[in-house]
């Protein structure tokens, strides 16, 4: 694994233990803005980004290495997060329409 992919694996707790999502229902419930009973990509980049903006303590769009967890690595820029999240809906996008059910929610991405 990557340190981008290990970077990711570690963010994607820190959103779900913040938002106290118990059960793939819960995650579509709380993802789903509109209330069309889908995650869309903008859902789920605006839901997931809030690990981000929590470690990004100086606000400036890079999580420099002392806000890395373990307090080393490369930067990484909001951008850079928000490609590889979107990277990560299209896996878990198992059908290829373009949006997460509950069911996709709940399964790890191929």
């Amino acid at each position: 694994m990557n340190h981008r992919a290990a970077l990711l694996a570690c963010l994607l707790p820190v959103a779900a233990q913040a938002q106290q999502v118990q059960r793939a229902g819960d995650y579509l419930a709380r993802m789903d803005a509109d209330g069309d009973g889908r995650v869309s990509l903008p859902e789920y980049l605006d839901w997931m980004g809030y690990a981000f903006d929590r470690m990004d303590r100086d606000r400036d769009g890079v999580l420099s290495p002392a806000e890395l967890p373990g307090g080393r690595g490369a930067p990484l820029t909001r951008a850079a997060h928000r490609a590889q999240l979107a990277e990560r809906f299209r896996r878990q996008d198992a059908n290829r329409d373009g949006v997460l059910d509950a069911r996709e929610l709940a399964a790890p991405p191929r």
